[in-house]
C-alpha cells in the first residue's frame, strides 16, 4: 500500500500582505509544505498556532504591537515542539542580538531564495538549527572580539583555545555559513554521514547544544 508522505503544515506571521502572499505561493508550490496560516500581526499569530499547532512557524522580527522576538518568547512558554524561523532584514544589528536568545530555530534574511527557504523548513522540521551567514556576520559587527581569541593559532589562550581539528574547522565555516550537512558534506566531498560526525564532535567540543548555539559562539569569539 503507497501512503503519502506527510506535508509540513506552516504558519507565516508577517505584517506585509505580498510578502505573506508571497510567500504563500512559493512554499504551497512545494508538494510536502501548506501553508496553514496567514497572520498580519503577533497576537493573531499566537492564537493560530495555539489552534492548528503548525510543524513550522515563519516569524518576522519586525511586527506593529508585539514584535517578532515578544511573540517566539511567548510561543515557547506553551509549545516546545513548533519549529520556529526568524524573518530579519540586513540592517537591524539589535534586533538581530536580541533574536539570538528567543528560542528560534533558525534565522534567515528575507531575501532568502525560496528553494533555499524551503530547503530550511524541511531541515528545521528535521531537527536542524540553521543561521544564515549574514546575521552571523551581523552579530560578528556588533559584539567585539576577545583579543585572545585567533582562528587557527595566533594568541589564544589555554583557557579559551577550543581544540578542533582543521577538518573540523572547515566545517565550522560551512556551519555558519547555514549549510546542512548535505551541503557540507558536498563541500567536502565526503559522506553525509561523515559531515554529521563531525558536526556532533564540533558541537561537544564547544559545548553547545545546536548548531545555532555553535554558529552564534563561533562568530562571537573570531573562530572564524
Amino acid at each position: 500500500m503507497i501512503t503519502e508522505e506527510k506535508q509540513i503544515s506552516i504558519a507565516i506571521v508577517e505584517d506585509f500582505k505580498l510578502t505573506r502572499v508571497g510567500l504563500r505561493c512559493a512554499l504551497n508550490s512545494n508538494p510536502d509544505l501548506e501553508v496553514v496560516a496567514e497572520c498580519e500581526d503577533a497576537i493573531d499569530g499566537i492564537e493560530q498556532i495555539k489552534k492548528l499547532s503548525p510543524d513550522v512557524v515563519l516569524m518576522d522580527l519586525g511586527l506593529p504591537t508585539m514584535n517578532g522576538i515578544e511573540a517566539m518568547v511567548k510561543i515557547r512558554e506553551f509549545s516546545n515542539s513548533v519549529k520556529i524561523i526568524a524573518l530579519t532584514s540586513h540592517d537591524r544589528e539589535e534586533e538581530v542580538l536580541a533574536a539570538l536568545s528567543s528560542g528560534a530555530n533558525a534565522y534567515c534574511l528575507k531575501d532568502i531564495d525560496p528553494s533555499k527557504l524551503a530547503d530550511v523548513i524541511r531541515d528545521v522540521y528535521n531537527g536542524v538549527c540553521w543561521i544564515d551567514s549574514v546575521v552571523a556576520n551581523l552579530a560578528l559587527k556588533a559584539i567585539p572580539k576577545s583579543e585572545n581569541i585567533s582562528f587557527l593559532g595566533g594568541k589564544v589562550s589555554d583557557q579559551t583555545k577550543i581544540p578542533l581539528t582543521e577538518r573540523e574547522f572547515e566545517v565550522l565555516k560551512h556551519l555558519v555559513e547555514g549549510k546542512s550537512n548535505t551541503e557540507i558534506a558536498k563541500e567536502l566531498i565526503v559522506s553525509v554521514h561523515t559531515a554529521k560526525a563531525h558536526v556532533c564532535s564540533i558541537l561537544q567540543k564547544m559545548c553547545v547544544n545546536d548548531r545555532v548555539q555553535a554558529a552564534v559562539k563561533a562568530v562571537k569569539e573570531g573562530m572564524v
